[in-house]
């Protein structure tokens, strides 16, 4: 047994000494990796604590660099919540590069000033970035960019070309900055506090020729599903079109005799929406104005007829939604055409031909148990010409008349029949026929005078 244990001593230690720095040099995990995030959409509260955890793991993680791949058109946080992310960039314990990104992305705003405090900075072509706005601090400096570059991109934007001339970005190259391998690329051998960054090592091809590879493992990362939702919404159009669904979900619910589907898909849409307007610049008169539509809406629907309080939401619609968000600078936040036909065009198709025809429809059942109407009187509430709204015993009803003479606000009237919940009435005073006559009943003739030729 002591032969045993010795030979079991022997061969670990031989292991420790030969194979392990092997082991270590050759596993993968312990070559430093590179953590990417996607900052996409308006920069709201979520994508700051979103870099601001980012930072977190790369610190914790021991990465080389974290690098932010940025596509923003505008800035909806406050300018001191902007500062404080300036000033953690700032100070990170792990070296923070930015790139705009891909073809054709954009970072307008007051937080396109991460430029300036970030250690490494790129573009891609066809990029742009500018409407910073005055300089803001990081931390007890001020920031900024330099000169001329500052006047040029406090009210506009700049492209490749322009950005090159001005030195915006420390990285830029004939073709700017592609793809984000390339920005990963563009690490290699830059030193950051002291540390000179590895990423990338020569390799040669089974042709011979000899190339650059990326050794360091790139880990991606992006926002949980919880905060994707709530990013999300946050956007002009998906909160514009929410408000619309819920407010139309509610009237709906309102009127059916429904199990609550409706009440909670709606109430639910209305969260989401009101999520989203308080982050985004949003002028609270017009949702007011939606508010007060979907109610004009409801007036009609109560009686089953598109008429003119429906003209009214219609026209509050229209004009609620082209004034529902203020723009910031560079970027209007008016929803695209396409949102903006979705949403007035389904709110009319709605309560012009939907929810009429489903209230006849939920009402529309036999009369029995109503037969008591039959020969009630009652009061017009509005005019019935040829069709209003009368007051019977305790509720209000959708009335027509049974001949062409109109019947006016405030004269009483008698229900002569019912269809679902329709009541055809005639006044009591000038009816063609007395109501209890039986229907089909012939008229008798009239006795007339004879005249002299008939004597």
């Amino acid at each position: 047994m002591r032969r045993l244990a010795i030979g079991l001593l022997v061969t670990l230690a031989t292991l420790a000494l030969v194979g392990g720095p092997a082991g270590a040099q050759d596993d993968p995990a312990e070559t430093p990796a590179v953590d990417v995030l996607q900052v996409s959409g308006f920069v709201d509260p979520i994508l700051v604590e979103s870099i601001r955890d980012a930072i977190d793991r790369a610190v914790e993680g021991r990465a080389q660099a974290l690098v932010l791949q940025v596509n923003s058109r505008g800035t909806v946080v406050d300018d001191e919540v902007l500062s404080d992310l300036l000033a953690e960039v700032a100070d990170a314990e792990v070296p923070i590069a930015v790139w705009v990104g891909p073809n054709g992305a954009r970072l307008y705003g007051p937080a396109a000033q991460i430029l300036t405090v970030a250690d490494i900075t790129g573009m891609a072509p066809g990029a742009r970035v500018g409407h910073v706005g005055a300089p803001l601090s990081a931390g007890s400096e001020t920031i900024g960019f330099d000169g001329a570059a500052q006047d040029r991109l406090r009210a506009g934007s700049v492209g490749l070309d322009d950005a090159r001339e001005l030195g915006v970005f420390t990285e830029i190259r004939d073709v700017g900055v592609p793809t984000i391998k390339n920005m990963v690329e563009v690490l290699d051998g830059r030193e950051v506090d002291g540390r000179t960054l590895e990423v990338t090592e020569d390799a040669v091809t089974d042709s011979g020729q000899l190339r650059r590879e990326t050794t360091s493992p790139v880990r991606f990362s992006k926002l949980s599903l919880v905060d994707q939702l709530f990013h999300t919404v946050a956007s002009p159009p998906v909160a514009y079109l929410l408000l619309l669904t819920g407010l139309a979900l509610m009237v709906f619910e309102f009127y059916t005799a429904g199990v609550g589907v409706a009440a909670v898909v709606g109430a639910a849409c209305l969260i989401l929406a009101t999520s989203g307007l308080s982050v985004l610049p949003t002028r609270w008169w017009a949702v007011a104005l939606v508010v007060a539509s979907m109610a004009a809406f409801a007036v009609d629907v109560q009686v089953g007829i598109p008429r003119f309080w429906t003209g009214v939401g219609i026209v509050g619609t229209i004009v609620a939604s082209a004034a529902l968000f203020e723009d910031l600078p560079g970027t209007s936040l008016r929803p695209s055409w396409i949102a903006l036909l979705t949403g007035i065009g389904g709110i009319a198709l709605t309560f012009v031909v939907g929810m009429p025809n489903m209230v006849r429809t939920r009402f529309a059942t036999p009369t029995i148990g109503r037969e008591w109407m039959i020969g009630e009187e009652g009061t017009a509430v509005t005019d019935v010409d040829p069709d209003g709204v009368v007051e019977v015993g305790e509720g209000r009803w959708r009335a027509l008349t049974n001949r062409a003479t109109p019947v006016r606000a405030g004269d009483p009237v008698r229900v002569a029949s019912i269809d679902g919940v329709t009541l055809e009435i005639e006044p009591l005073e000038g009816a063609a026929r007395d109501y209890r006559e039986p229907r089909g009943a012939s008229t008798p003739p009239v006795d007339r005078p004879a005249d002299d030729a008939s004597a």
